[in-house]
C-alpha cells in the first residue's frame, strides 16, 4: 500500500497539478476524474441546470465534470477550457461524443482572458482548479464578465483554510503552493469581484467548500 501511495504521489508530482503534462500528467488527470467526482457530485446539488443552458467549466482537467453535467443538457451547450494541452486533450478525449455531435466544445484557454463574448454563459463551474489561478482577484472579474446576468458561478475545492487541516493537507497546501482562502476570505473575494447573492456552503464532516455567486441584472 505504502508503495502505490508513493507512486501516485510520484506520477502527481510529475504530472504537475498547475499545469498537467506529459504521461504522467495523463495520468494523474484520468485519476482525478474519480477522485473528485464525489465533491463535484455534492457541489452539483446547489444548481439546477436546465436542458437548454449554456455552461462553462473553467480549468475542465480531464473532463469529467462536463461528462457529468451534459447529461442534464440536452439543447443547450457545454464549454470547457484550460491552459494546459494535456488537460485539453483528455477531456476532450472523455467527451468524445458530445463533442462529436457539437454539444460541447473544449479549448486550450486561461482565465486571465477567456475568449468569450460578454454575457455568454448560463452557469459557469471551477472545480479544484482556483488554488492555482494566478491573479484570483482579477480573474474573478473575468469569470463575472462572461456569466450572463442572473447567472450563477460555482467555484468547487475539496479544502479551505481552517483549523484543524491535517498534516499531509497542509504538507500539499506548501508544497503545491496553493492559494486556499478561509470562507470569510472567499466572501471578500466574490463581493469585490461584483457577484451578488454570494453563498459559502462547506460539507459537515468534510474541508469540502461551494462559493456560489451570481449576477446581478446589470453588472459588469
Amino acid at each position: 500500500m505504502s508503495d502505490m501511495i508513493r507512486t501516485q504521489e510520484e506520477i502527481t508530482i510529475s504530472g504537475n497539478p498547475r499545469h498537467p503534462e506529459g504521461e504522467d500528467g495523463s495520468k494523474m488527470l484520468l485519476r482525478m476524474n474519480e477522485s473528485h467526482t464525489p465533491v463535484t457530485g455534492w457541489a452539483l446539488g446547489f444548481w439546477t441546470v436546465n436542458e437548454t443552458d449554456t455552461v462553462l467549466d473553467i480549468g475542465c482537467g480531464g473532463g469529467a465534470a462536463l461528462k457529468r453535467i451534459a447529461t442534464q443538457v440536452t439543447t443547450g451547450h457545454l464549454t470547457g477550457v484550460d491552459y494546459s494541452p494535456v488537460s485539453v486533450a483528455t477531456a476532450r478525449e472523455t467527451n468524445s461524443d458530445a463533442i462529436n455531435t457539437h454539444k460541447m466544445d473544449i479549448l486550450e484557454a486561461s482565465v486571465e482572458q477567456l475568449p468569450f463574448a460578454d454575457d455568454t454563459f448560463d452557469k459557469i463551474i471551477t472545480v479544484e482548479s482556483f488554488y492555482f489561478w494566478p491573479s484570483p482577484q482579477k480573474n474573478l472579474k473575468e469569470v463575472l464578465r462572461v456569466l450572463k446576468n442572473s447567472g450563477t458561478f460555482l467555484l468547487v475545492a475539496d479544502v479551505y483554510q481552517k483549523e484543524g487541516l491535517s498534516d499531509k493537507t497542509l504538507e500539499n497546501i506548501r508544497n503545491f503552493h496553493l492559494f486556499n482562502p478561509t470562507p470569510e476570505e472567499f466572501r471578500t473575494l466574490f463581493e469585490q469581484a461584483g457577484f451578488s447573492d454570494i453563498q459559502i456552503h462547506l460539507k459537515d464532516g468534510k474541508d469540502w467548500i461551494c462559493v456560489e455567486g451570481h449576477k446581478a441584472s446589470g453588472s459588469r
